[in-house]
């Protein structure tokens, strides 16, 4: 692949959404397209407006009485249309996360939608992210990964989604808060098994920035009494695909269909034991419900 020579950015910046990623942790992380952006839109917004706020002072980016408007998941029926009226009017309309890249984990899918769907234009301006900073620092396979944001605080709805997620030919990638990273590597153990490679990042472009990898056994101990604080990324490498028969794969279909419909259970089963979709699936049908 040829990259052309590399120029600042002069054009003025179009009518639409632009879409701003700002930093996990560093503030000198954010990119120079990012800055020229914050500099030039007609109007900002942000999930927070006064991080926003602090990131533009930090890099002398001066509000210049332009439009600072909070967007989060609260305020979204009262907010989005004023954004959207701004975009109809030929403006340029900023937003930017509270850290790293919009819409991972962030209420800018609402606004990402709406914004299409009234045929605006909508660009994105890479930079920081915490899903890739962890991929890239847990010494675990990029080659197919999968985000999987918060696992649900409720047990029942958290061990069906651990569950879901255990045969996946994937890198796991989850978010945790400090309270529960104990209860999920013990869970993560109990669904996925212990011998699962993994990395717990903390912290990521911080001070204290702290990656800790091994078994899922072994960070479960690690974590066992330790009080943790700062925000966490858990890194899981994927399932071992097994060699099975077909009692095996009859059984492993059996305890998919109590949770799930015939289809995704044998998808699920197929993707686990390395077999073809179609094969499973008329195993599935096969099975009578028995």
């Amino acid at each position: 692949m040829t990259i052309g020579k590399l120029t600042p950015e002069t054009r003025p910046l179009a009518a639409g959404l632009h879409f701003i990623s700002t930093p996990i942790g560093a503030a000198r992380d954010i990119t120079l397209r990012a800055l020229d952006i914050l500099a030039s839109a007609d109007v900002l917004a942000a999930e927070d407006t006064r991080t926003l706020r602090h990131l533009m002072e930090i890099h002398g980016v001066a509000l210049n009485g332009r439009p600072l408007v909070a967007y989060h998941e609260h305020n979204a029926p009262q907010a989005l249309p004023r954004l959207l009226s701004a975009m109809a009017a030929g403006k340029s309309v900023a937003y930017a996360s509270e850290a790293g890249t919009p819409l991972v984990s962030d209420p800018g899918f609402e606004l990402a939608r709406a914004a299409v769907a009234a045929g605006q234009t909508v660009l994105a301006a890479p930079g920081p992210s915490a899903v890739l900073c962890a991929l890239t620092v847990s010494g675990l396979p990029s080659d197919r990964f999968l985000f999987a944001g918060f696992p649900p605080a409720a047990k029942g709805a958290r061990e069906t989604f651990l569950r879901e997620l255990a045969p996946m030919q994937a890198t796991l990638i989850l978010y945790e808060s400090p309270k529960r990273i104990q209860q999920l590597l013990e869970d993560l153990v109990q669904f996925l098994g212990g011998e699962r490679q993994a990395a717990v990042c903390r912290e990521l472009t911080k001070r204290f920035e702290e990656v800790s990898r091994g078994t899922l056994a072994d960070l479960a101990a690690a974590y066992a009494d330790r009080e943790v604080k700062g925000e966490i990324v858990v890194v899981i490498d994927r399932a071992a695909v097994r060699a099975a028969d077909a009692e095996t794969v009859d059984q492993a279909l059996g305890r998919a269909l109590q949770e799930m419909s015939v289809k995704d259970a044998a998808a699920a089963v197929a993707e686990a034991f390395g077999l073809p979709r179609k094969d499973v699936y008329r195993m599935a049908l096969g099975r009578g419900d028995k």
